[in-house]
Formats: structure tokens, C-alpha cells, sequence
């Protein structure tokens, strides 16, 4: 059994492991990337966010559009602070070319400057990515750190490990008290909040993914 698989924990303190989960050998032999069909997925995306029709997700339009908002440095191969149908094609391929299954992410949120424990964090795939990219969810610490994970039912097989897909994420804060949400509708039903998990993110890359919410307008 190799030193990772042994200690897991030691290498999910970095925000985004290195290792792919399938390098683990006491486990299923690899973790099987998701299909995702790169042309169509552009050409989807743009079907849902592009409002003006000119071929271009920009301006107000990635307001409604978190995911592709959150990875504008990554997507935008040509610098027009816009993303196209052929810069999302492009950017599956380039998932694709990291050979990754699952990965771990660490997150922090906090509210009004403060952690947020007891908070339910979703990351939510974006729906042009199509089927095979599942929800991820965990509920945040004391210091309002998670690491969210596919539910055991989305998983293949009961043997497949933990963890999150690479992918463009919604991402939902929620929090129950008294049977009432107590965080703003704009980071849960909503939301404007987005995340790319992906090994290059400048979030990730700098191990600093923290959702930084408010209370109030």
C-alpha cells in the first residue's frame, strides 16, 4: 500500500491533492473520468447563458452564469472577458488531458468575516457539462472548512472512494435554523457563487478557496 493510501489525510490538507484517487491500490484499480462530449458542452452552455445571441457569454450575462464567471481566467484563451462555445470546448479537453477520476478540495467559508460552521456546501455541476458530473456536498467545520464529496448513492459503485470530480461548479451555501434559511438567497437558491475544480485555478493553485459571504444587500 502506497504512503497516500495509507495516509490520506496528510495529503488532503493541500486545497487539491496532485494525486489523482485512482493512484490508490488497496482500492478499485482507477477512478473513471467522466464523459463529457467537449463540442456539445460548448455549444449547450451557450444555449443557456447566451441571451443576446452573439456567440459570447459576457457582461451581465455571466452574472447567471457562475460556474463559467469563476473560471473566466482559465476559459478566456483571447482576452475578451468572455467565454465561447469553442473556449469551454477547449477547456473539457484540457480536463481530459489531466487523466483525473476524483480529487480532494478543501474549502473555507466564512460570513461577515467570520467561519460559518455548520453550513451545508454544495457544489453543484453545471448542467451543459451533462450527466456523469455529480453533485459534491459537505457540511463546514467549527472553522468553516469542508471538503465536499460525491454521496455514496451518486458513486458508481459502493467501492468507489470520496471526493470531487473536475469540473465547473455552482456552489451553494445553505444553512437551516428553525426550519428557516438564515443565508441570503444570492449564495443557495440564487446562487451567484461558482468554482472551477480544476489542478491550474488561480483558488487552487494558490490553496486559497474561501467563500467569502454577507449578510444584508
Amino acid at each position: 500500500m502506497s504512503f497516500a493510501c495509507r495516509y490520506p489525510w496528510l495529503f488532503s490538507l493541500a486545497t487539491l491533492s496532485t494525486l489523482p484517487i485512482a493512484a490508490c491500490n488497496s482500492g478499485p484499480s482507477a477512478v473513471k473520468q467522466p464523459y463529457i462530449e467537449a463540442s456539445a458542452a460548448g455549444k449547450k452552455a451557450m444555449e443557456m447563458y447566451d441571451k443576446n445571441g452573439d456567440g459570447i457569454v459576457s457582461g451581465p450575462e455571466l452574472e447567471q452564469a457562475p460556474g463559467l464567471k469563476a473560471a473566466l481566467s482559465t476559459l478566456d484563451s483571447n482576452g475578451d472577458k468572455g467565454v465561447s462555445a469553442d473556449e469551454v470546448a477547449a477547456r473539457v479537453n484540457a480536463w481530459k488531458a489531466m487523466k483525473t477520476g476524483l480529487t480532494y478540495v478543501r474549502c473555507r467559508v466564512t460570513l461577515d468575516g467570520e467561519p460559518l460552521a455548520g453550513a451545508t456546501i454544495t457544489f453543484e455541476p453545471e448542467v451543459f457539462l451533462g450527466d456523469e458530473i455529480k453533485p459534491a456536498i459537505a457540511v463546514t467545520t467549527a472553522n468553516g472548512e469542508a471538503m465536499p464529496t460525491i454521496r455514496p448513492e451518486d458513486r458508481p459503485t459502493p467501492r468507489d472512494p470520496g471526493g470531487i470530480q473536475i469540473g465547473l461548479y455552482k456552489v451553494r451555501v445553505s444553512r437551516i435554523e428553525n426550519g428557516k434559511e438564515t443565508i441570503p438567497a444570492r449564495y443557495n437558491t440564487n446562487t451567484t457563487l461558482g468554482q472551477e475544480v480544476s489542478y491550474d485555478d488561480p483558488a487552487i493553485k494558490s490553496r486559497n478557496m474561501v467563500f467569502a459571504l454577507k449578510n444584508g444587500k
